[in-house]
């Protein structure tokens, strides 16, 4: 899943206001955040399968210290952690959340490839990327219901507040159809150099979401 997290980020506003965009976007992309740099480090393993899903063709060899559940708990609590240090309690465990629900996410759409937690030989996930009405309607229930929440909760004070936000709306999509219809990537290296780009989308949130203000009667 891709857009879904996102649309958990932008719902996730309402529950806590006080929290930038940007911190929940970092939240719910934590683990496609850390996984390219594990990647990188050799500490994980993908490999490039076309055909290993009827959406995503990637095999998902090893990767317990990003996406192991176990995990996902403690980067949570690490996480929410500090935000619930420097922001708030809500805003803490909101983060948290967001962390952790990256996981869950991630079980509907992948085969059984999430391990439960590092060393273990369980393997968790739905396979919903093997049917692509689900994973485009999946997707679009996320991203969209977030969406909708989001603008609910907030409003631009300014053109940065509108015109930035609504043009973020628009990568995201132009985005989402790439990977769901474009070819395989090239290779591993490539895979998490184009996912370490995801970083990027921290400040763009965070900027847009300053320019914003909390709707009277929220929060």
């Amino acid at each position: 899943m891709f857009l879904g997290h996102y649309g958990v980020a932008l719902a996730a506003k309402r529950a806590a206001p006080e929290n930038s965009l940007g911190t929940l976007v970092l939240a719910a992309q934590w683990l496609d955040g850390i996984w390219p740099i594990f990647l990188l480090l050799g500490w994980e393993r993908v490999e490039i399968v076309p055909g290993i899903t009827r959406m995503a063709p990637m095999d998902f060899e090893y990767y317990p210290w990003s996406h192991s559940l176990l995990m996902a708990v403690i980067w949570s609590v690490l996480l929410g952690g500090i935000v619930a240090w420097r922001v708030g309690l809500r805003a803490g465990t909101v983060a948290g959340l967001c962390v952790s629900s990256h996981w869950f996410l991630d079980v509907l759409m992948h085969r059984p490839d999430l391990p439960l937690y590092p060393g273990g030989q369980a393997r968790l996930g739905l396979g919903l990327w093997n049917s692509v009405a689900a994973t485009w309607v999946l997707e679009a229930l996320f991203f969209l219901g977030g969406l909708w929440v989001y603008v609910r909760t907030t409003a631009p004070e300014d053109r940065v507040g509108r015109w930035s936000f609504w043009a973020w709306v628009a990568f995201m999509l132009v985005i989402e159809v790439a990977n769901l219809t474009g070819p395989p990537p090239p290779s591993v290296t490539a895979i998490a150099w184009v996912s370490l780009l995801l970083w990027g989308l921290v400040p763009w949130t965070a900027w847009f979401d300053r320019h914003r203000r909390i709707r009277i009667g929220t929060g």
